[in-house]
């Protein structure tokens, strides 16, 4: 599959599910053992060619998200490669008990892909708004869980995903189109955060469509004479402990800012890490807050969130000039 900047270029403007779609076609040609579940998502999943391409290969378990779990597991136990696809709640909270007993438990690897997670849903409500995935999934042993900044790390992720030794949950975020934080092709390995932008002062931890909003809140402390580095933590669970412990030593405050709950999503993932260092700067989590709220356009509830760039720029300079 060609990754360059023509092609990174064209999915951001598709948006990650259409992206999912195009890498799960390139699948279909390369793997004869590869077999695709959705629940009523074909459409939303940017499916439908590959079902139309690879009828064998595709599954509509319709609006029966556990029972899709449950075949999947079963599919995955013959031997099958095995990826499922709906809406993030409906992936992971609706089907908690079966990835645990199912998948966790039994230890049957499949790769689970959460569409529209985050608020991109806003208007469907908090039903559909999905803030809790990343908790849930990294808490169930056996599975990986990961957040790709943009749809060029999109496809990265699920050709990564099917040659992975363990399950997998590809967590979605953003609409279309879809900023580009990778404008060419790139390494991308599961458990090892990527650098993108190298700054003395303080250090912004980012996953989903938070990594390039910390870029550019990153240019913005820069007129402040604050210099951010800003790391892509695509791979939560399991969390890049070294680059961590190396970021610890060199820089004033750690920050990180994810679309999720500040309790148990990234924020969490590296705070459970630091707690575990003998020194360590001053640390500050940038997400959503304890609470739900009212349905509302994707930038608006963002924006009421603080996790638009102007406003996590001047969270992080509030805090870093209190130092």
């Amino acid at each position: 599959m060609k990754i360059n900047a023509s092609t990174m270029k064209m999915w951001s403007r598709i948006g990650s599910r259409a992206a999912y779609g195009m890498a799960a076609l390139e699948l279909g040609k390369n793997y004869d053992d590869l077999i695709l579940l959705t629940g009523d998502t074909s459409t939303s999943a940017g499916l439908d060619r590959f079902k139309n391409t690879f009828p064998e290969k595709y599954l509509e378990v319709g609006i029966a998200e556990q029972n899709m779990i449950g075949i999947a597991a079963g599919l995955a136990s013959e031997g099958l490669q095995v990826f499922t696809s709906t809406f993030s709640p409906f992936q992971t909270m609706r089907c908690c008990e079966q990835i645990k007993v199912n998948i966790g438990y039994m230890n049957h690897k499949v790769c689970m892909v959460g569409l529209a997670s985050g608020l991109v849903l806003g208007m469907l409500g908090y039903t559909h708004c999905c803030i809790e995935d990343v908790s849930i999934m990294r808490s169930i042993p056996g599975i990986t869980v990961v957040s790709p900044a943009d749809c060029g790390a999109t496809v990265k992720a699920v050709l990564a995903a099917i040659e992975h030794d363990q399950s997998v949950y590809i967590r979605l975020t953003g609409g279309a189109p879809n900023p580009s934080v990778y404008l060419d092709d790139f390494d991308f390995t599961f458990g090892k955060a990527n650098i993108l932008r190298e700054g003395n002062d303080l250090a912004i931890i980012a996953c989903g469509t938070m990594v390039n909003n910390a870029l550019e809140a990153a240019n913005l402390l820069k007129n402040g004479k604050i210099e951010a580095s800003v790391i892509d933590m695509h791979t939560i669970k399991p969390i890049d402990a070294d680059i961590i412990e190396e970021i610890s030593k060199s820089h004033n405050l750690i920050v990180t800012a994810e679309e999720h709950s500040i309790i148990g999503g990234l924020g969490s993932a590296v705070s459970d890490h630091l707690s575990t260092l003998n020194q360590k700067p001053p640390f500050l989590s940038i997400g959503i807050p304890d609470v739900y709220g009212t349905a509302g356009s994707y930038e608006g509830l963002l924006s009421k969130r603080q996790l638009m760039p102007e406003q996590i720029a001047n969270t992080i300079a509030n805090r870093y000039y209190s130092l």
